[in-house]
């Protein structure tokens, strides 16, 4: 199969030096492609600013803002056969760019941010692939996950909580809840990413091979 995976942070630039970003390391999305070569399938890629060694055998497309991603996913998404969005997307992004450093001065600095483009919601509803979306939480983990399965339009969501500081961002380990859009529920206790990760493509490349069965039947 064909997997497109997105991993890491984006950066929304504020001036030539500075940038709006998140805690996202890229390791689950990392992991994730790790896992897919090794159960054999192809991979792409699309990764955010991250200190991670590339996964051999993956085709890397390295992006950096949240516009970047958009335009890659899009590009590539025809070709997969699953999508897994586990990048750390910004929501906002500055309304403009200043094109040179903003200077240090005494009193309060503000900025009118804007939203970014959803990468999820832009998805065609008819499509051939499957798309996993990533539930990034600090609490009611399920509920606002299934919001998102139902709004985005999502075949899978997994979502996890971001608030404890022994998994998920910036950890080696993870424990996640997976959504699916029949409403079966299942869980991974914390371990390893890796670990994580290996269970995830077996769950995802289970519900494609059901959906190509499906069609075939």
């Amino acid at each position: 199969m064909r997997f497109l995976i997105t991993a890491g942070p984006t950066r929304e630039p504020l001036d030539p030096v500075r940038y709006l970003s998140n805690r996202s390391s890229g390791k689950m999305g990392y992991a994730i492609a790790e896992a897919s070569l090794e159960a054999g399938h192809e991979v792409v890629l699309i990764s955010g600013p991250v200190g991670i060694n590339r996964p051999r055998g993956a085709a890397v497309i390295p992006i950096s803002t949240s516009d970047e991603m958009f335009d890659a996913v899009h590009q590539q998404a025809r070709n997969c056969d699953i999508l897994v969005m586990c990048a750390a997307v910004a929501d906002y992004k500055p309304a403009k760019v200043s094109k040179s450093k903003i200077k240090k001065r005494d009193g309060n600095l503000s900025f009118d941010l804007i939203p970014t483009r959803d990468i999820l919601a832009s998805l065609p509803k008819n499509r051939k692939y499957i798309v996993v979306g990533f539930a990034a939480e600090t609490e009611n983990v399920e509920t606002n996950a299934l919001e998102k399965l139902r709004e985005k339009n999502c075949d899978i969501v997994v979502a996890n909580d971001v608030s404890r500081a022994d998994s998920g961002m910036e950890s080696d380990e993870n424990e996640v809840t997976i959504l699916f859009r029949g409403g079966e529920i299942k869980k991974i206790s914390r371990a390893p990413k890796k670990i994580v990760a290996r269970e995830l493509i077996k769950i995802f490349a289970n519900v494609c091979e059901k959906r190509l069965t499906k069609k075939i039947a």
